[in-house]
């Protein structure tokens, strides 16, 4: 299996620099009632990082594209130049909080668009803090999914699942991991994940069937109802 330039070197360290320099320069970033919204300071570092991005690449980069529907995999998109093609998920994480389960991406989407050997899911997470009316940024992952470490990821029950980072404030990065190993080890997760899934519908099904019990037995109470139709 080839492999990308971007990950395989040093060049996404240099990008991850990068990227907390523009982000850090960026004047007016946000307005002080925006800083404790997540989502205002996510919002705003996509933007920033749509219309930036391309430069920050330089020649890494063949083609480039931001303009995405919200439920799309990418935030931004490009062709290396070894004509690898990289959709990137933008993500921001506020280092003053406890916890964060952001979601990535669902697992047949990604099992679909890894048929191909040259696509790449990548994800970009910024961390940031927030304090006296003011935002910095410390730090930047600039990875493919399949260097994230299964100690820091979980399924979500969502669809055919939904992989999501357990805690933001933990991610643990295997640079250089086989693409082959970490499927196969969401192929092992999805296998345990979807009989308790099973057995949770069960369960529900089976209350409601409880539910159904009760509402039987007790007496009718219409009250002498009768349908009408209301036309407009």
């Amino acid at each position: 299996m080839d492999k990308s330039p971007l990950f395989y070197t040093d060049e996404h360290r240099q990008i991850e620099s990068r990227i907390i320099e523009v982000l850090n320069s960026e004047p007016g970033f946000l307005s002080a009632r925006s800083l404790g919204s997540p989502r205002a300071v996510g919002d705003a570092v996509q933007e920033v990082i749509g219309d930036r991005f391309e430069a920050i690449l330089g020649d890494r980069c063949r083609t480039y594209s931001h303009t995405f529907a919200r439920r799309a995999m990418a935030d931004v998109a490009f062709y290396d130049t070894a004509d690898f093609y990289h959709v990137v998920d933008v993500k921001t994480h506020n280092l003053g909080t406890r916890f964060n389960m952001p979601n990535l991406t669902s697992v047949e989407r990604l099992a679909r668009f890894y048929e191909d050997d040259k696509n790449c899911f990548t994800l970009l997470i910024v961390k940031y803090e927030s304090s006296g009316g003011a935002i910095l940024f410390r730090q930047a992952h600039f990875v493919p999914i399949e260097f994230l470490s299964w100690d820091c990821l979980a399924i979500g029950a969502l669809g055919w699942g939904q992989i999501q980072i357990s805690n933001a404030n933990v991610i643990e990065i295997r640079q250089g991991y086989s693409r082959r190993t970490w499927m196969l080890e969401l192929c092992d997760a999805m296998a345990e994940f979807y009989p308790h899934e099973v057995e949770k519908i069960g369960r529900r099904s089976l209350y409601f069937e409880r539910v159904r019990a009760d509402w039987e037995a007790r007496p009718d109470d219409d009250g002498g109802w009768r349908e009408e139709t209301v036309r407009a």
